[in-house]
């Protein structure tokens, strides 16, 4: 019987990774900062996106935020926060905040190839101060998540080169890729027509896009 392609040649370990990868130059493997520099503070101010990574007990979750550039607020140059957004209630990230706390954020701004990453150990706080700093178009949010920073870095632009994802000429053409009610149709077998789940979707993104009270997912 044939080995499982799957696991026979896993690399187990760190030093079986280095059999295959030199080390980086040490300019690059220290480049982590415990603080959110001058730059780094700017590079978030202009930023109207983000996924945040968090943990469960069940695995990894990675959610998108998004809001004005500016959403996110620097608190000081340890900390940084973000108010609550309208959501599904799931509140899939913030139970994960709230039972394990390790965070990984991806700041990412239209047109530039660079990021910004920052990790983390998260918490979901009511305190006034907080949500006074981070309103949304003079909405004072319920909540808002503090992240107490351990790394922020800049990440290099090839992965967005080799994508050219910022490229209109890149992108599929429409009707080529599913929208998401052909992919929820097809995800529980629904004897609906697609179009009609789009319709409800965007119906309640006009509806409810920046309600107070969403609960983030």
């Amino acid at each position: 019987m044939a080995d499982d392609p799957t696991t026979t040649h896993d690399l187990a370990d760190r030093a079986a990774l280095r059999t295959v990868y030199r080390d980086p130059h040490p300019a690059i493997a220290n480049k982590e900062k415990p603080v959110i520099d001058e730059g780094s503070a700017a590079f978030i101010a202009c930023s109207p996106f983000l996924v945040l990574a968090t943990t469960s007990d069940a695995g990894t979750d990675a959610s998108p935020r998004g809001g004005p550039p500016g959403f996110v607020t620097v608190l000081d140059p340890t900390h940084l926060a973000f108010g609550d957004l309208a959501g599904n209630n799931r509140l899939d990230s913030y139970t994960n905040i709230v039972d394990h706390g390790e965070v990984g954020l991806l700041f990412l701004v239209p047109g530039r190839g660079e990021t910004l990453r920052v990790n983390g150990r998260a918490s979901v706080t009511t305190d006034p101060a907080v949500l006074d700093r981070t309103l949304l178009d003079g909405v004072r949010p319920k909540v808002a998540v503090v992240v107490e920073v351990t790394e922020c870095y800049i990440h290099c632009a090839k992965a967005f080169r080799r994508s050219a994802l910022w490229d209109p000429e890149s992108w599929l053409p429409e009707g080529a890729v599913p929208t998401a009610g052909e992919v929820i149709v097809k995800a529980w077998d629904l004897d609906v027509a697609p179009e009609l789940i789009d319709a409800d979707l965007e119906q309640g993104y006009e509806a409810t896009l920046w309600v107070e009270g969403g609960g983030g997912d």
